[in-house]
Parts: C-alpha cells; sequence; structure tokens
C-alpha cells in the first residue's frame, strides 16, 4: 500500500470515528459550559471540549483565556526590547540571539504563503521561520517577543500558566512578524494584486513556540531574575 492510500485510509477511519458520538464525554470541561465535549457529538474526537473552546484552545493556547492584545503588550515589549538592547554583550543574550539566528539557517528555502497547503504543522513552522529570513526581521525582536510573553504572564492577576499558552502566545507574535505573500502585477487602475495571509492558529504554532523557547529560555531567565542591567 502507497503512503497516499494509507493516508486516505487513516482519514477516512478518523472521519468515521468522529462520526460515531460517545455519550461518555457529555460536558465539556470549560467551568460553566453545558455544551458535550465534541468526542460525544457526531463533530470530533476532542474528549475534553466543545467545538467552541476546542476551536479557541486552537487558536490562543487556552480554552478560555484569550489572547493578550497589541495594546496590552506594547509596554510589556518596550521594557524587553529596552533590557537586550543594555545587555546586548551578555552572553545569554548573544547565545539566545544566536540561536534565532540558527533557525533562520536551519528552515529551508523561503515558500511562498499560498504554496503552504498540504505541509505538515512542523514544516509550515519551518516555512514561517523562513519568511522572517527573508523579511530580514532582526533576530532580537524575534528575542523579544519571549520576554514580551514572560512579562504579561507574570503581571497577570489571572494568568494561564501552562506552557502550551505561552509558546502559542509568542508565536502569534512571530507569526505576525513574518507576514505573508504579497505581490503586484501591472501597473495603475488595472494592477492586480494578492495578499496571502497564513492562518494563525493549531500545531504550527506550538511548533514556533517551542523553537522560540528553545532559543530564548536562557536569555529569560536572566531577565526574569534582573540579574543584568535595566
Amino acid at each position: 500500500m502507497t503512503n497516499w492510500a494509507k493516508k486516505r485510509e487513516r482519514k477516512n477511519e478518523v472521519k468515521a470515528r468522529a462520526a460515531e458520538p460517545s455519550h461518555m464525554f457529555r460536558h465539556c470541561r470549560v467551568v460553566g459550559c453545558t455544551k458535550p465535549a465534541r468526542a460525544g457529538t457526531d463533530d470530533g474526537l476532542d474528549t475534553r471540549f466543545c467545538r467552541m473552546h476546542s476551536d479557541h484552545l486552537a487558536r490562543h493556547g487556552s480554552a478560555y483565556k484569550r489572547s493578550y492584545t497589541a495594546k496590552e503588550l506594547t509596554p510589556y515589549r518596550k521594557t524587553a526590547v529596552a533590557w537586550l538592547e543594555l545587555n546586548a554583550d551578555d552572553q545569554w543574550v548573544r547565545n539566545a540571539i544566536d540561536r534565532v539566528e540558527t533557525l533562520y539557517r536551519a528552515a529551508g528555502p523561503h515558500i511562498e504563503a499560498f504554496r503552504l497547503r498540504g505541509l505538515s504543522p512542523e514544516a509550515r513552522a519551518k516555512a514561517a521561520w523562513a519568511r522572517l529570513r527573508k523579511a530580514a526581521v532582526e533576530p532580537r525582536q524575534v528575542v523579544a517577543v519571549w520576554l514580551t510573553i514572560e512579562l504579561a504572564i507574570q503581571s497577570d492577576p489571572q494568568r494561564e500558566s501552562k506552557s502550551e499558552f505561552k509558546r502559542v502566545q509568542a508565536a502569534k507574535l512571530v507569526h505576525r512578524m513574518a507576514s505573508g505573500t504579497h505581490k503586484r502585477w501591472g501597473d495603475g487602475a488595472s494592477a492586480k494584486e494578492l495578499h496571502v495571509f497564513p492562518r494563525s492558529r493549531g500545531q504550527v504554532l506550538r511548533h514556533i513556540g517551542k523553537d522560540l523557547e528553545g532559543a530564548a529560555e536562557l536569555a529569560a531567565q536572566r531577565f526574569e531574575r534582573r540579574e543584568l542591567f535595566l
């Protein structure tokens, strides 16, 4: 059996299982939600959450807590950028920047956003790093993203402490920095434009967030303790 046939068989199997509701999963785990988990309907296999909260988890890294807004993150980003600039010569800051540069180099060739369909989440994550490289986004700004989210969570009185939330929040910012593909043909009123933005959700964000955490975690420990200049 070919790989393609195996994938099709697996897809059909999962689809069939999702169409058979299990009455063991009658309640979404989010407090106050009265809807059944998706496994308790014909709408999926999630045994923990209903469709709404499952989608929320995919987009935000938490089934109930929303993403931080740009306005909320701005003061934390300024603090993170200022700290990185003041401590540019610290070995762990340099190490974090070097690790982001390594992510850039190891990402492979640049892939246009409209050519991502069919790629695995891991391949899409690498494509995001390649877009950052092509856009010449300064690695220090990427490291600042992780420190920004660290500071935002520390300052949040209703914080979500799970690592998945932190990774997804950071990845959403990095994904936005990577932007998308923009093309223009012709001039004047007859010009045609194409703007394609990759979807910011799911396992792609988890891969990007994990990559960034691995690059910046040692610098983040210094930042958290404020061992250096601020």
